[in-house]
């Protein structure tokens, strides 16, 4: 017999989010890591929203655009109301019932942390590649 088990939605967190009013010096990790396995969806919308406001569907186009990732609604909605939550993005007012949405200052300076953290990742993987498997 399967059994589903509910799942805490706070339990993806794996560290503390601080408040992003206060101003507690640099962080000692970059503010996506605290999204856990959700990091990709809200890097992915944090970079699409860096180019501009855009509503969801724009948004999924754009990903999918620039990345070659679909992001389905549920992952899509579930991320954008994760990113608002915690200041990183912020809703525009809408004349139709598409609901606009831009990054915030906090939500640009947690993807240029994450991103700066990954291109280290990147850079040290490529060069172990380059130095054992020959130039990549």
């Amino acid at each position: 017999m399967n059994v589903r088990v509910p799942i805490d939605r706070l339990a993806i967190y794996d560290a503390v989010v601080p408040d992003s009013g206060a101003d507690q010096g640099p962080p000692d990790r970059a503010p996506l890591v605290t999204f856990g396995k959700y990091a990709g969806p809200a890097t992915l919308i944090l970079s699409s929203l860096a180019d501009g406001a855009k509503h969801g569907y724009a948004l999924t186009k754009d990903i999918e655009q620039f990345a070659g990732v679909r992001l389905a609604p549920g992952t899509l909605y579930e991320a954008l109301s994760r990113l608002e939550s915690q200041g990183f993005i912020e809703a525009l007012p809408s004349a139709d019932r598409r609901r606009p949405y831009q990054l915030t200052a906090a939500g640009a300076a947690a993807l240029q942390a994450h991103l700066a953290g990954q291109r280290r990742v990147a850079d040290v993987g490529l060069q172990r590649l380059s130095r054992n498997w020959g130039p990549a």
